[in-house]
């Protein structure tokens, strides 16, 4: 069954059964205030019943839809040992098969389509190889055949990753607002966004992005790191990183510290949030501290003024 077409009730019943799990450790994790669920086990499901027990199953994923967020949805299946291709497939066919979709449900499917994609494909795969056909097909499971119609803004994303890809610095990517650009044609599309010829351009769109940015977001990571031991070596311990709401002496140790926590909050996701503009600010802070010390080698002698 395809999540773009309305499921019977014997499908649907089948369905709210496989996801039974996952929606109550949901509930679990996020503390949900919500009854009992009224599905019955499969073992204890004649099939006979299906339609009678539909109504007041469908009202209870419907309120755990309600209250979990896209945000909390990303944080649970990327921390959870529960995000099976099956799991993901489920989920997808759930949000993709609702008769009128949220905002929510954009996030989500947004979201679940890219991780469904990226855990089907190899990790080595060049990206060269990782064009609309390869995700089309790759997403034939959930979305049926491939579409040969591109929507009208097609060129749009293709020019956003192309500005992506030639970004060399993290903070390129987000002073040029790719990201946001990227978000708001998402928005812009309005019920097109969820047309069988929409869908795998933003997967691909989000998976190149993804690449994109962890490589970007390693590369500075490394530069700061590799920047502080360079200050160490140079008899600096300390620097005013309040550009990246840090202190004005914080110490390099510390900071070296926080990058390795970095590297495995931001392996999770991907966003332009608090924490993404921190590493940036810190990355510029690093650079400043050297090209001061460069320029005055007495600096070793005190503590570096690099950020405020």
């Amino acid at each position: 069954m395809t999540g773009t077409l309305p499921l019977s009730p014997q499908d649907s019943l089948l369905l709210l059964q496989a996801l039974q799990p996952i929606y109550q450790a949901l509930v679990s994790e996020f503390v949900i205030d919500v009854p009992d669920c009224p599905l019955p086990q499969p073992s204890a499901q004649g099939e006979n019943h299906a339609a009678d027990l539909q109504p007041g199953a469908e009202d209870w994923f419907q309120q755990v839809d309600t209250q979990v967020q896209a945000h909390q949805l990303r944080q649970f299946l990327q921390s959870s040992s529960l995000a099976s291709e099956p799991v993901l497939r489920n989920l997808l066919v759930r949000h993709l098969s609702k008769s009128v979709k949220s905002a929510s449900d954009r996030d989500k499917i947004d979201f679940l389509l890219v991780q469904y994609f990226s855990l089907c494909t190899p990790e080595a795969s060049d990206e060269s190889s990782i064009d609309l056909t390869r995700v089309a097909e790759v997403l034939a499971p959930v979305l049926g055949s491939p579409s040969d119609m591109l929507p009208s803004w097609f060129g749009l994303v293709e020019s956003l990753m192309q500005s992506a890809a030639r970004c060399r610095r993290l903070s390129e990517l987000l002073h040029n607002g790719i990201l946001e650009q990227g978000r708001t044609l998402k928005i812009q599309a309005g019920e097109d966004f969820f047309g069988p010829g929409a869908l795998p351009v933003f997967v691909r769109f989000n998976f190149m992005m993804r690449r994109i940015f962890f490589r970007l977001m390693h590369d500075d990571l490394n530069a700061i790191v590799d920047g502080l031991r360079e200050l160490e070596r140079r008899g600096i311990h300390t620097l005013d990183c309040r550009r990246a709401l840090f202190s004005a002496d914080e110490s390099t140790a510390r900071l070296r510290m926080i990058c390795q926590s970095w590297k495995v909050m931001f392996h999770a996701e991907y966003s332009s949030g608090q924490p993404l503009r921190m590493l940036v600010d810190l990355r510029a802070a690093v650079d400043d501290a050297l090209e001061a010390q460069a320029s005055d080698p007495d600096a070793s002698a005190r503590s570096t003024s690099a950020g405020a």
